[in-house]
């Protein structure tokens, strides 16, 4: 079975209609998560939470996205 992975991270945008961050060494990052309802749910209480800055973001990012377990790894990837 594949797991998919989810990481719920935001912080403080450089403009609110850009998603740049103000500084990346400052992002706040919730947690790791094994399904995208509990990603979901950590992700609106943290955007729930900073509503009245509209600089602040949160993000969800697909993990398992970034990994296609069917195409084989490079070298450098096997070495990771």
């Amino acid at each position: 079975m594949t797991q998919r992975l989810h990481l719920v991270f935001g912080g403080e945008l450089t403009d609110p209609t850009k998603n740049v961050f103000k500084n990346v060494d400052d992002l706040h990052i919730v947690g790791i998560f094994p399904d995208y309802e509990s990603a979901y749910d950590a992700w609106k209480s943290e955007a729930q939470r900073t509503v009245d800055n509209a600089h602040m973001r949160y993000f969800i990012a697909h993990l398992h996205r970034l990994r296609d377990e069917d195409v084989e790894a490079s070298p450098t990837e096997e070495l990771g």
